[in-house]
């Protein structure tokens, strides 16, 4: 059943495509599922930091926001095409990855969120205050994605255009979550996180794993803000806030930890409601909160160690006595 699991998993994935043309295609469902694929892929970049080193990374947003920024800065000030943006957005999250990750090669939990955390309050400061960010106005007028390969691809700006984008990046980032899964690396983050004293017995270096680790989940997440930039046609120190943060964080903990579909899945029930059932902004931010704090403090397994809970105390309910045959 395992060996089926991820096959299963990614074929599921796969049929997401036809979504918004099963749900009729009008514009709002499809700029759902846009939305709904660059979060996700948001949040796999900080799932690999959570789920398999164990630690919360506050600041993940710094690369989110620094995909977004790279695309708007070079698509209009350079008019660099779709291929060159994502290219930059890349290179610059490993280099900021790279810096913070050495910064915090000593820190631990507690410590180690709140270095992250002040990272990225230091970040919004810096692209608020600095003309060549755009300052408080941010970039505007950032211009259609051309992302062509030989002639065929992407040149436009429209929802429609842009969800093969969307969905195949999300593709892309699954068959990367689950080839790390499966990769020395990802099995040696798992090590230092569950059982340190073997991973040093085995001759593992914690430190250069946590390092590799934090730098490998850094372009996720900027590739997702390189196509957010795109959606919107602007970027903005709003990138930063923390609802995104929040949002990121949810969407891993509200199905399970280190399950390949989990963060997709988180991402869509929240965006769901957001967008079909939503409250009005201040609303949904109290809900999105509220179902964070209310995951971790009652089921820190998610959905998932709910349903286990409710399948086992079913199971250890005594059977009633079946009546003796005279």
């Amino acid at each position: 059943m395992k060996k089926l699991a991820t096959p299963a998993a990614l074929l599921l994935a796969a049929l997401t495509y036809f979504v918004p043309t099963l749900a009729g295609g009008a514009p709002v469902i499809y700029a759902a599922c846009i939305t709904i694929a660059i979060l996700a892929v948001m949040s796999y970049g900080a799932d690999l930091i959570l789920s398999y080193l164990g630690e919360v990374s506050l600041g993940h947003t710094i690369f989110w926001a620094a995909g977004g920024y790279a695309a708007s800065l070079l698509a209009v000030n350079a008019g660099w095409n779709g291929w060159q943006t994502a290219g930059a957005a890349i290179a610059v999250s490993i280099v900021l990855a790279g810096v913070l990750g050495l910064a915090t090669l000593r820190t631990r939990e507690f410590v180690f969120s709140l270095v992250t955390y002040a990272a990225a309050v230091v970040a919004m400061e810096v692209a608020f205050n600095w003309p060549f960010l755009g300052g408080s106005d941010g970039i505007v007028g950032v211009p259609p994605l051309q992302l062509t390969l030989f002639g065929v691809g992407v040149n436009g700006a429209g929802n429609v255009d842009l969800w093969p984008v969307a969905w195949g990046l999300l593709m892309l980032t699954l068959l990367f979550i689950q080839r790390f899964r499966r990769s020395r690396l990802g099995t040696s983050a798992l090590m230092v996180q569950m059982n340190p004293d073997l991973a040093q017995a085995l001759g593992v270096d914690a430190r250069a794993v946590r390092f590799l680790v934090f730098v490998a989940s850094a372009p996720i997440s900027a590739l997702a803000g390189w196509l957010y930039a795109y959606q919107r046609a602007y970027v903005g120190t709003d990138m930063f806030e923390s609802y995104f943060l929040v949002l990121m964080l949810t969407a891993i903990v509200i199905v399970g930890r280190r399950l390949l579909l989990g963060p997709l899945i988180g991402t869509s029930l929240i965006i769901v409601q957001q967008t079909f059932f939503s409250i009005g902004g201040d609303g949904d931010k109290i809900v999105l909160g509220a179902v964070l704090a209310g995951i971790l403090l009652l089921w820190p397994r998610g959905m998932i160690g709910l349903w286990d809970a409710l399948v086992s105390r079913r199971s250890s309910r005594p059977r009633p006595s079946e009546p003796t045959r005279s």
